[in-house]
């Protein structure tokens, strides 16, 4: 969490897009270190799995967690919103970490999505911990989107799909470095469908050789774009930690 609050505060301001660009069935975006999706020709920022209100939702269950996931993660949200400045910002799905999330969310927490919202457009995607939707939230709700060829969905269909970019998931990848292993989150693309990393600051991984991965993705096309501390950083399935 702390390293990607940083890199926020680094970059926030900052011109600059230490990105890495990439390709969805022909549609250009550029995978940031943050853990958005920037789609340049359509001034489309895309993020996925926010959980907010993660620390309150396990709190009402009885397990006390850090209560700073929500502030941690819109500030992030915030940096790389002011980097792009979109025109359409699409959250994938889990935007919230239960169903009665966005309605308990503090003022202070709304009013900084209100904020960020203010002269754009902004869709929320219905992910399995938030099927109904948001509430007092700027935006329109959908199950999916569809936009050049592309569909923007919370969870991905099984076996090989063309233009689907998806969450769910919480793709992240092992890499050996000089003789220690690190695990990190990452975007996950074969070129034809990608599948984002979460965005949420307490959100964990999926590593991409889980039983849950196998059959979506070209495996000899796939890359992982896994996020650094300062730059994304993109590895071949084939030469990753298996």
């Amino acid at each position: 969490m702390m390293n990607r609050l940083a890199l926020a505060r680094d970059l926030s301001g900052s011109a600059a897009v230490p990105g890495i660009e990439t390709s969805v069935y022909g549609i250009a975006a550029v995978c940031d270190p943050l853990g958005a999706l920037y789609l340049p020709d359509a001034g489309l920022l895309v993020v996925s799995d926010l959980h907010l209100e993660k620390g309150a939702a396990f709190a009402r269950r009885g397990m006390m967690l850090p209560p700073y996931d929500t502030l941690a993660t819109l500030t992030v949200l915030a940096a790389v919103m002011s980097r792009y400045d979109p025109k359409l910002v699409v959250s994938l799905g889990d935007n919230f970490h239960d169903r009665i999330g966005s309605a308990h969310l503090p003022e202070n927490f709304r009013a900084l999505i209100v904020g960020m919202a203010r002269g754009r457009e902004w869709l929320w995607i219905n992910g399995n911990h938030d099927p109904d939707g948001v509430v007092d939230l700027p935006g329109a709700c959908a199950d999916e989107m569809h936009y050049a060829g592309l569909t923007f969905r919370h969870e991905p269909k099984g076996g090989l799909q063309s233009g689907e970019i998806a969450g769910h998931l919480h793709p992240s990848a092992t890499v050996r470095r000089r003789e220690r292993s690190i695990r990190r989150p990452c975007f996950a693309t074969d070129g034809a469908r990608l599948l984002m990393p979460a965005f949420g600051v307490m959100s964990g991984g999926l590593d991409l050789g889980h039983q849950a991965m196998k059959g979506l993705f070209d495996t000899s096309s796939l890359v992982a774009h896994l996020l650094g501390r300062d730059r994304i950083y993109s590895v071949r399935y084939g030469n990753l930690r298996g």
